[in-house]
């Protein structure tokens, strides 16, 4: 009789076909998940002016499905904590897709505002599920750049949103936008089929047999017996509650992480939502405008990958630190009138330091927590980020409403990336110190 530590098995063995699959998998759903959540940006122009909006009007029209975001994240964080990671990304996929096929339906802004919200439940929802099960599945020395290649599907989306937005709405309207979320429904089979439970929650469970299957597939040479046990290092913790968040001397690490997720989201929903707006009343055509989403969304996945590398190699928090204060000069050149070329290098740096870095955060709370409280520590972090991705389109209207200059508007949107440099700043020197504790403890 045999007891093995399944967390050791994957942090040693190297990374096989069965993990690529769920790289693969948690990508394609985030690539679903982008095209959502980056979808409203493109059609914003057209709403405009088709139902007459304000700038506050149209701000706070973006802000109801990040409500939903928030919710989502605090409601299905903690749920998958309790009914496993497969079936609340299944449930949260379902109910974003449905309801962004039911948005291109809506014939007011009230309607549009109650199926966004739907979808942004859903949205909010597959992100700290998604992240912890392959932070799950990634072995130590590759997490940070398992986890940001798979949330890099997440800008893939933007992308894709914004090149059919460039083909489809100057011909079609804005409504063929949301209709095509019926395509990603095709999807929900194969990821019922493939997708693995979280082998943490299954042993928790006591579903030896199963945890044994998928065991099976990360280290194929290995030889289970019946009277073989697979334990997971972490899974004797505590119950997942938010007072978990900050014991262990996690209380500072807890509050910068909040803070850094809060002006990050702020800035990825401001930008995403009113970039293609600002840059058509600066004299760009809409096709121009909505190439600078395309190169925000490229910048974030570009930054993703490259950051989860950098961070791997050097630890996620200097690196986070590093690219908000360039998300900082990055913003707030884009105001500066520069040329066309150097406008979308500024975009793309922006894209890379923003959406790029939201990314790293999520990586960086997956590793702080242990798995017990690990969904409810992203869903917590997440939820706090969505307060802020509610008040970044409705703050972007509201500042836009009142007509300041260009360069003043993207000085003000760059005030978040430098808050977010200071409190990352704070929370590398407080894990710098834990850990220093943490070794002189045990030498």
């Amino acid at each position: 009789m045999r007891t093995i530590d399944v967390n050791e098995t994957i942090d040693n063995t190297p990374f096989g076909a069965f993990q690529w699959t769920v790289v693969a998998l948690c990508g394609l759903l985030l690539i679903v998940d982008g095209y959502d959540v980056f979808v409203a940006g493109t059609v914003l122009p057209t709403l405009i002016a088709e139902w007459g909006l304000s700038k506050p009007q149209a701000g706070a029209l973006q802000a109801w499905a990040l409500f939903g975001m928030m919710f989502g994240a605090l409601i299905f964080g903690p749920l998958a904590d309790k009914i496993g990671r497969k079936k609340g990304i299944a449930i949260s996929f379902m109910l974003f897709t449905v309801s962004t096929l039911l948005t291109g339906l809506a014939s007011s802004p009230d309607q549009f505002k109650v199926f966004r919200f739907l979808a942004g439940l859903g949205c909010g929802g597959l992100m700290p599920n998604a992240v912890a099960l392959m932070n799950e599945y990634a072995p130590k020395r590759l997490r940070g750049t398992m986890v940001a290649l798979m949330f890099s599907g997440y800008s893939v989306g933007g992308m894709v949103a914004a090149s059919l937005g460039i083909g489809l709405i100057p011909q079609y309207g804005w409504k063929p936008m949301f209709f095509i979320a019926a395509v990603p429904l095709l999807m929900l089979p194969l990821v019922l089929w493939k997708l693995p439970e979280s082998l943490g929650f299954l042993i928790r469970q006591g579903k030896q047999e199963e945890a044994k299957r998928i065991y099976g597939k990360i280290a194929p040479s290995s030889r289970l017996s019946d009277t073989d046990t697979l334990v997971f290092s972490e899974a004797r913790g505590a119950s997942a509650s938010i007072i978990e968040l900050f014991r262990h001397e996690r209380t500072l690490r807890t509050l910068m992480l909040w803070v850094a997720f809060f002006c990050c989201l702020l800035l990825v929903y401001l930008l995403s939502s009113w970039l293609p707006k600002v840059l058509q009343e600066a004299g760009y055509a809409e096709k121009a405008s909505l190439l600078s989403l395309f190169s925000l969304n490229f910048g974030g996945m570009v930054g993703a990958i490259a950051g989860g590398r950098l961070g791997d190699r050097f630890g996620l928090p200097k690196v986070v630190v590093g690219f908000f204060i360039a998300a900082a000069f990055s913003i707030a050149l884009i105001g500066f009138n520069l040329p066309a070329g150097l406008l979308f290098l500024m975009v793309f740096i922006a894209g890379a330091t923003t959406i790029g870095t939201q990314i790293l955060l999520y990586a960086s709370v997956a590793q702080l927590y242990n798995l017990s409280v690990r969904s409810t520590g992203l869903g917590w972090a997440s939820g706090v980020g969505r307060i802020g991705a509610i008040v970044g389109p409705t703050l972007g209207g509201v500042l836009l409403a009142m007509e300041f200059p260009l360069q003043q508007n993207f000085l003000i949107f760059a005030i978040p990336a430098a808050v977010s440099a200071l409190a990352m700043l704070v929370f590398a020197i407080s894990n710098a110190r834990r850990s220093g504790a943490v070794q002189l403890a045990t030498a």
